[in-house]
């Protein structure tokens, strides 16, 4: 009879071999993937701020101003954004905001813990605790002082921004031009603790009590993070019907990526972050949208801050 031929199976060696190169294919892919994937949350995030320029300017078309954030002189005022829900496909939320009272009135409560995924970046997966309310990663232009809110501190300049509390800011206020001029930048939202410490998020809080961007840049740059005893905020990005520093306002002090500091009474430095490398989406107020780089000029990003500061802007 003629003999079977030999069915001859994987050996152990061979079957080792082909593992370890599944192995390395997965290795190689799963950047490739995740780079994919970032530049998409990426995509998402500029297209999140484009949208908020178009309704900034259908706003300014209506009101002819930028939105303005304050109610009745209240120390805890409804946010600017809630003002720009209608433009943004969410008039049945802007109906269920309460202008009168304080964000944090009861009568604003279900707009407050409402999350809008236009205010929110993909790429930005802090979790903030729930019960603070909708999160947001899309800050106001303060400007590039260290003042946010007029408290009457001597010899500090008025915020130059484009928001600033109890004052309309109109298009034609912006002499620096509305393509030279931020209106809006990206920040990544806090820990939720002041126990923990996470120097790119948190809000630190020298204790000092600097007069210039210089100083403040100095001094926030000199706080020892890891020391606990220097949190200052840690609720950062929560809620976004919230008009706050640490909530919806940044200033152009310290450059983009860079460390944000609280120095009270009055005295602020929030700063433009992302989870994006090497940069943040800034929307200018002319409704485009550029990925500012975080070693650009101090010089520059202060000028891109201030509406009216006659300043030369070189590349950005």
């Amino acid at each position: 009879m003629p003999s079977r031929p030999s069915r001859r199976g994987f050996t152990l060696i061979e079957l080792l071999v082909v593992i370890a190169i599944i192995a390395i294919l997965i290795a190689l892919l799963l950047p490739a993937v995740q780079q994919a994937r970032e530049a998409a949350r990426r995509t998402q995030c500029r297209n999140n701020l484009k949208q908020l320029g178009l309704a900034i300017h259908n706003y300014h078309d209506n009101f002819n101003s930028f939105p303005i954030a304050d109610v009745n002189g209240s120390s805890t005022p409804v946010s600017a954004h809630a003002r720009l829900l209608p433009a943004i496909d969410q008039s049945p939320l802007f109906n269920r905001v309460d202008f009168n009272v304080a964000y944090n009135h009861a009568n604003n409560d279900f707009a407050r813990m409402t999350e809008v995924p236009a205010f929110r970046c993909p790429s930005d997966t802090e979790q903030l605790p729930s019960t603070l309310g909708g999160r947001n990663n899309y800050y106001w232009n303060a400007g590039n002082g260290i003042v946010m809110y007029d408290t009457g501190l001597t010899g500090q300049p008025a915020a130059n921004g484009v928001i600033y509390h109890t004052r309309k800011i109109r298009f034609s206020d912006v002499i620096d031009g509305l393509s030279n001029t931020a209106a809006m930048a990206e920040k990544m939202t806090g820990d939720g603790s002041n126990g923990i410490s996470t120097p790119r998020t948190d809000t630190l809080q020298p204790g000092t009590y600097p007069n210039t961007a210089d100083e403040a840049q100095q001094q926030c740059n000199a706080v020892v993070a890891s020391d606990l005893t220097k949190q200052g905020y840690s609720n950062v990005g929560a809620p976004w019907l919230q008009q706050y520093h640490s909530t919806n306002q940044y200033n152009h002090v310290l450059p983009p990526n860079g460390r944000s500091c609280m120095y009270p009474p009055g005295r602020i430095a929030t700063t433009a972050n992302s989870q994006h490398t090497g940069g943040v989406h800034t929307l200018l107020c002319d409704g485009s949208v550029k990925f500012v780089s975080e070693n650009i000029s101090i010089v520059t990003w202060r000028a891109v801050g201030s509406v009216n500061g006659t300043e030369t802007n070189g590349e950005f």
